[in-house]
Parts: C-alpha cells; structure tokens; sequence
C-alpha cells in the first residue's frame, strides 16, 4: 500500500496564485512535478490570502484544523508587511514564529521545510508612479530577514526574487493584473522549490 504524502503551503496571494486558476498556482504544479518524480503526495493543503501579512496569516493558521503533520511545507509572506509600511524589525519576529510553526508542521524536520524569498512587486505596472528603487530595497531588507532565519533554521531556501525582477522587461512573467505572476513564473518557482527539496 503506497502511503500519500501531504503538503501544507502557507502564505499570501503568490500562494494561492491570485489571478490565475488554483491549479495554476505555485503549489499546484509543485505537487505535479514531485508526482512526475515519482512522488505520492495529494493536493496541496492551502493557508493563504490575498493581501495577508505575517500576523494575519498567524491568525489564518490559527482557524484551521490542520492535520498533525506534514511530509512538505512552503513558506512564502511578507510582502504585504513591506507594502503596508511596517517594519522590518516586526517582521522578523513574526516571520520566524511562522517559520518556528512550519518546522512543527513539518514533524520537526527542518529538511522538509522551503522558505519562498518575497518577489519584487516593485518592477511590475501596478508600481508605476512610486519609487521602485525604494521599494526594491525595502525588499530586499525584508528577503535578508527570511533568508538569515532559514539558515539558522536548517530550513531549505528558495530565491525566486531575482527571476521576479525579469518582469520588468518580460510582461509574460505577468498576470493579466499587472501585479501578480502568470503561470510561466508560477512554473518557475516550483521547479525553484522541487530542487531545493528534492536534493
């Protein structure tokens, strides 16, 4: 009897793939290439909202029945607490109870936790008329944060950022919003993420 393997992605609208089908979505075609190698997991289990920050989706976690743990777990927030002004030093202490409760998730087993770097929004349309270089920055600040927190954790770390800036001259890395990724970046990441898990 072949056991199913369960996988719990928490994060915000790059998670659930706003403006794109579920099945579209980073997760989605995550499980369809661990499946192509040879993996047994079922659909993804999502925690995420468009618009969510650190804490909202502390709160998220908190009003779901998960199950008692989890062969696989994405990470992915942050980008609302940059868009939203708050600070870095808030983020950092929220960002490593999430990813403190990933690892739980997890079984208490690091390697089986990926950490999503925040794409870059500021190169996209929606930020025409603000101050990309800041915004840029700031998140960078924020990717410095989660990528220092994810080597103290032994968790496995997924840059997706830089290829998030090619959107600047690639609009096919873009949904139909002008903000959020197309399926081609979805795709992107998740074979980003395979290769940081599978290894």
């Amino acid at each position: 009897m072949t056991l199913v393997a369960n996988y719990l992605a928490l994060g915000d609208s790059y998670t659930i793939g706003e403006q794109v089908s579920i099945f579209e979505s980073f997760p989605y075609q995550l499980v369809q290439l661990l499946r192509a190698e040879g993996e047994c997991f079922s659909a993804p289990e999502i925690v995420a909202k468009t618009g969510w920050t650190t804490d909202e989706l502390q709160q998220g976690i908190n009003n779901t029945r998960l199950l008692p743990g989890y062969d696989l777990v994405t990470l992915l927030i942050g980008v609302n607490n940059q868009y939203r002004g708050r600070t870095a030093d808030n983020y950092e202490v929220e960002f490593l109870n999430l990813l403190d409760q990933a690892i739980r998730f997890a079984g208490n087993h690091p390697g089986n936790v990926v950490v999503l770097s925040i794409p870059d929004w500021g190169v996209t349309p929606f930020a025409a008329g603000r101050n990309r270089d800041a915004i840029s920055k700031e998140i960078d600040v924020f990717n410095r944060i989660n990528r220092e927190k994810s080597r103290l954790m032994k968790v496995h770390y997924a840059d997706i950022t830089a290829g998030t800036r090619e959107a600047s001259t690639d609009h096919s890395l873009l949904a139909n919003d002008g903000l959020h990724p197309s399926v081609k970046d979805y795709a992107r990441w998740a074979k980003i993420v395979i290769e940081r898990y599978i290894k």
